[in-house]
């Protein structure tokens, strides 16, 4: 029989407590990424660009790109560009990156181009939301998919081969101005508001720098003194980040992908007594046509006689209790001592939710 934590794809979240650094469980306020978008043109394809007649953009952007070096395209020139591609570029810029240092850029393309295989960047800014350029892109694409096409039409695509990236490929121009240094508080906020967690880093910050140090403005925030010195400032969260906190455990979960059969049950599940069979009944039909051929002397027809086989199996598995607070090892084991699939596991937790049996949100993705 194939237990549910091999066979059933069920993977189950039942790791004890243990502490974590608190860089790993809240962020500072204002530190953060931007976000990053540009428009470009990506040259040296293989035949593979977009086809000008159908992207009238694609043209006009390099009209416009000649014209910058005094070439003047003549007017209602139809020229085909098959080895060019209009592009939207994107990238991040970490917090307190500062100019010359460079960034990554995802680059896909916006108009019909088959393939940017083999392509390279020519210099595009990256915009901010206020407008201002931030970096700039420029560089030889990575692109991880290919198209392959034969005379007959017959056509194989691995991955996506109209979308890559350009690895150190913008210079940062412009830093993002940041908070940091600024006020004699610093407000952290937790990657996953919990009352517990929050109170458990106030306790902790105060154990170690003195009572009114630290102070929980809700479930998701904790506001710290800071000294004004930004030297001091690096020294002070260094200590902070690397304190071991003991996060609140998380709210009892249930989680069900119905595509692919995963299920995903939370460490703190209960179950409330409940009582629960499980089974299936399997009704097969066969066809089995017969040739009815007469004798030799009767003077009839061979005919083609249809003849139906109906079966009905029932299997039978035996009925398991939940007794009060089950625990989730003994839920897993009670599913897996009557064997049921994926299928049949989810049905059992609909029906225990139904029943109000189930001591946790049942989520279906």
């Amino acid at each position: 029989m194939k237990t549910l934590l091999v066979g059933l794809g069920l993977l189950l979240l039942a790791t004890g407590a243990q502490a974590e650094r608190l860089k790993d469980l809240a962020s500072i306020q204002g530190v953060r990424a931007n976000q990053l978008l540009g428009y470009g043109l990506v040259v040296g394809l293989n035949g593979t660009g977009d086809q000008t007649t159908q992207t009238p953009f694609t043209l006009q952007t390099f009209n416009n790109m000649m014209a910058q070096f005094g070439i003047k395209v003549p007017v209602g020139g139809n020229a085909q560009l098959k080895n060019v591609a209009a592009v939207a570029l994107y990238a991040d810029l970490p917090a307190f990156a500062r100019p010359g240092q460079s960034i990554d850029v995802t680059v896909n393309s916006i108009g019909n181009a088959k393939s940017l295989r083999g392509g390279s960047l020519l210099m595009a800014p990256l915009k901010g939301v206020d407008g201002n350029i931030y970096a700039i892109a420029q560089g030889s694409l990575v692109v991880g998919g290919f198209d392959a096409e034969g005379a007959d039409g017959s056509k194989i695509t691995v991955n996506v081969p109209s979308s890559g990236r350009i690895p150190n490929g913008a210079s940062v121009e412009r830093p993002v101005p940041s908070g940091f240094d600024q006020g004699n508080t610093l407000t952290l906020n937790l990657n996953r508001a919990d009352f517990t967690t929050a109170k458990r880093i106030v306790d902790k910050v105060n154990e170690l720098l003195g009572p009114g140090v630290a102070q929980a403005l809700d479930a998701g925030s904790v506001r710290v003194s800071a000294p004004l010195d930004p030297g001091q400032r690096v020294d002070y969260l260094s200590i902070l980040e690397n304190l071991e906190i003991e996060a609140g455990q998380a709210v009892a979960k249930i989680i069900i992908n119905a595509r692919t059969g995963t299920i995903v049950i939370g460490q703190n599940v209960r179950v409330q007594p409940a009582a629960v069979t499980h089974g299936s009944l399997t009704v097969t039909i066969t066809e089995e046509p017969i040739v009815s051929q007469p004798n030799a002397l009767a003077g009839g027809d061979t005919v083609v006689v249809p003849k139906s086989k109906v079966s009905a199996e029932q299997e039978l598995k035996p009925m398991f209790k939940f007794g009060p607070g089950t625990t989730l090892d003994e839920i897993v084991r009670a599913v897996n001592q009557v064997g049921a699939s994926p299928s049949d596991l989810m049905a059992i937790l609909e029906a225990l939710k139904q029943a109000g049996a189930l001591q946790a949100d049942l989520i279906v993705i």
